[in-house]
């Protein structure tokens, strides 16, 4: 808390928290420091160097349909819907003629499934006309493409390819402010906090933070006897990006 002077007034009081989380409370977090950072990058490579997408996939089409369809949907819910869906619309061709009242009936179990309809329905489109069918491994072709934002972009690209990049999805953004990783506001702004911090090896920690957050560092009832990163730990609040 700092007073600030003003010509209009007198003095008033400007407040600044670490982060105000999405009940309202108010954290003072004190944040990793550089030791700390070596050391938890360290532990994630040493426990998640081998570390995989859990969603089910055989090529990059389906790839990127599944990651887009995973979009505030769980992977074990769309590991349950793609096989139809794959086997109905086994590629970019297939699904870019579609019919979307078909697409959605197949995807209805998952969350917002008539705007993903529209969205992969549209990626396909555009893989077909642009691409020739080819699914481009490039972050700024990938983003040209119906429901493809930067993060999902970059979880194509580091499961498919191994990129150096980071991703952050509600796991990821848990688990790097539970650690002190990051006090940002905003998943993108998470990102390039992690991508500054870590630097290399950034696909498996990635990976490693996903899963971590997924089993161990859950939102709520976090598995801390599980934990490999206890004395890291500077919070068990739960943060939502």
């Amino acid at each position: 808390m700092v007073l600030q002077y003003t010509h209009q007034t007198s003095w008033k009081i400007v407040v600044n928290f670490d982060y105000i989380t999405e009940e309202g409370k108010m954290l003072f977090m004190k944040k990793a420091t550089k030791k700390e950072i070596g050391q938890i990058h360290q532990l994630f490579i040493d426990n998640y160097s081998d570390a995989v997408t859990e969603l089910e996939y055989k090529n990059a089409y389906e790839l990127v349909v599944a990651v887009a369809l995973s979009a505030q949907c769980t992977d074990k819910r769309v590991n349950l819907i793609t096989p139809a869906l794959f086997l109905t619309y086994p590629n970019p061709h297939a699904l870019a003629e579609a019919n979307i009242n078909d697409v959605k009936a197949l995807i209805n179990s998952c969350s917002f499934f008539n705007n993903k309809a529209k969205n992969i329905i549209a990626m396909a489109k555009r893989v077909v006309e642009i691409y020739d069918g080819e699914i481009p491994m490039n972050e700024k072709e990938l983003i040209t493409l119906g429901g493809v934002g930067q993060k999902t972009a970059n979880v194509v690209m580091i499961e498919y390819t191994g990129a150096n990049l980071m991703a952050v999805d509600t796991h990821v953004f848990r688990v790097s402010h539970r650690l002190g990783l990051s006090d940002d506001k905003t998943a993108i702004k998470t990102e390039a906090t992690l991508v500054k911090k870590f630097k290399n090896n950034l696909h498996a920690l990635h990976q490693g933070m996903v899963l971590f957050g997924r089993y161990i560092c859950t939102a709520k009832n976090p598995k801390c006897a599980e934990c490999f990163l206890t004395e890291f730990c500077k919070t068990k609040e739960s943060f939502k990006v």
